[in-house]
């Protein structure tokens, strides 16, 4: 059900990136204003959603340490308690993430002061009498990362309840825990704001569809089911993970919206399609990327690729509108990233790889060994990969990339990291990270 200005269950008190074009290609910026972050231009202490405002994984300006550890850089860590891969979101001097117990019968939201590391709001948002069973061993229940405006905090764990939050006072303004979807192998799609509207995606085992809420009521506004031919009647290969960006084409902004099996491109004032991209695989998890002219993104499991789509067509454009697919040593859970007009990827079992741009060859790559989860990361010097193990990687930019460093902490990550200024903020399995140079 709905309901509107609900009192919180419980509640515990405790005490980007600037995008600069100096330096960029041209299609640095047709790729930001096409997806309607030109506001974030001027923004260098906020990263509001899942990869930054500009949803790219970018923070071109900040000068990020290049060595940390528990003693290096480290300005402070905190514990967080319960399991989730929510990738922590921060502004005005906090960071946000949500968590879960193990069996997922408790959903909590942190709230995590930024200049101290002290835990400033700890709320248990709800009990679950009935987690779905069949969750992944790899996804936890509070994996959807949440995104925050200048007063709220809207947070999602999928079927089990979205709600928009006050940030001074933690107080459910709205919340909807009346959406059905078995994703029976655990939520992973985080929501986006754009302009009135709350808008993210709910692929599970039984239902499949695209939904956007008014963000000031929770009420909605326009759902449309997938009209997908999945070519099967296993709901396992229904289900997808991925996360929407909003970009521009000819002055008409595009919800690119990833499914399993495939990519379709609508209206995000109304739902309805204009145009879509076929292909075989399923559980698509990746953000996609967006130059101004092309999107960028990997297909999912099993044995991703990664696809090169012109975004200028209409209807079915599997046929006419694919640049390239590229079928080899493609990750299917980390996203990728673009920058100085470098095509980054890392696989999910520890293959960095560097992508033409225009033909998809895979001209560049290093093993690293280990499992990826986390998505990429990038300034305007430096790479940055980090794995299940605890370790991080940075590398030089460049048509061939150098190894700079190899970074390790006691728990490793499958969270993306954020950034504040010139703060690194890392989240393990066990503990936040603030990392700065000292």
């Amino acid at each position: 059900m709905m309901s509107t200005r609900v009192p919180p269950s419980h509640i515990r008190s405790a005490s980007q990136a600037v995008v600069t074009l100096a330096f960029a290609a041209s299609w640095s910026l047709l790729a930001l204003q096409a997806q309607g972050q030109a506001a974030d231009l001027t923004s260098a202490d906020s990263w509001r959603e899942f990869r930054g405002n500009s949803a790219n994984g970018l923070a071109l300006l900040a000068q990020l340490p290049t060595h940390w550890s528990e003693e290096d850089n480290c300005v402070w860590k905190t514990a967080i308690h319960g399991r989730g891969w929510s990738s922590p979101v921060a502004s005005d001097g906090e960071v946000w993430l949500t968590t879960a117990s193990e069996d997922g019968s408790q959903l909590s939201v942190l709230c995590i002061d930024f200049a101290t590391g002290a835990i400033k709001h700890d709320r248990l948002l709800y009990d679950n009498n009935t987690p779905q069973p069949d969750h992944h061993a790899t996804n936890t229940y509070a994996s959807p990362t949440p995104i925050l405006d200048e007063q709220h905090v809207y947070v999602h764990f999928g079927s089990y309840g979205t709600a928009c939050l006050d940030r001074n006072t933690v107080e459910t303004i709205w919340e909807r825990r009346d959406l059905p979807c078995n994703h029976f192998r655990g939520p992973g799609s985080s929501p986006i704001l754009y302009e009135n509207k709350l808008i993210f995606h709910m692929d599970g085992f039984d239902f499949q569809y695209a939904i956007a809420l008014d963000r000031h009521t929770g009420q909605t506004i326009w759902k449309v089911d997938r009209d997908i031919d999945y070519g099967t009647d296993n709901g396992d290969f229904y289900k997808a993970y991925s996360t929407p960006i909003i970009i521009q084409v000819g002055g008409v902004d595009q919800l690119i919206s990833p499914a399993s099996k495939t990519l379709l491109a609508l209206n995000p004032d109304t739902g309805e399609e204009f145009w879509r991209v076929r292909y075989d695989e399923h559980s698509t998890t990746v953000r996609p990327l967006f130059d101004g002219e092309r999107i960028y993104f990997s297909s999912g499991f099993s044995k991703a690729q990664m696809l090169c789509v012109r975004v200028d067509g209409q209807g079915d454009v599997t046929d006419t509108h694919v640049q390239w697919s590229q079928r080899k040593g493609i990750g299917a859970k980390p996203s990728p990233v673009l920058v100085a007009g470098r095509l980054f990827d890392v696989t999910d079992d520890g293959i960095l790889e560097r992508l033409d741009l225009e033909t998809g060859e895979i001209v560049w790559k290093e093993r690293l060994g280990g499992k990826f989860s986390a998505s990429l990361l990038a300034t305007k010097t430096h790479l940055y990969a980090f794995d299940h193990d605890g370790k991080g990687y940075v590398y030089t930019l460049g048509d061939t990339p150098q190894l700079v460093s190899e970074n390790t902490l006691p728990s490793g990550c499958n969270a993306s990291p954020a950034v504040i200024g010139d703060s690194l903020i890392v989240r393990t399995t066990t503990h936040l990270y603030r990392f700065e140079n000292r």
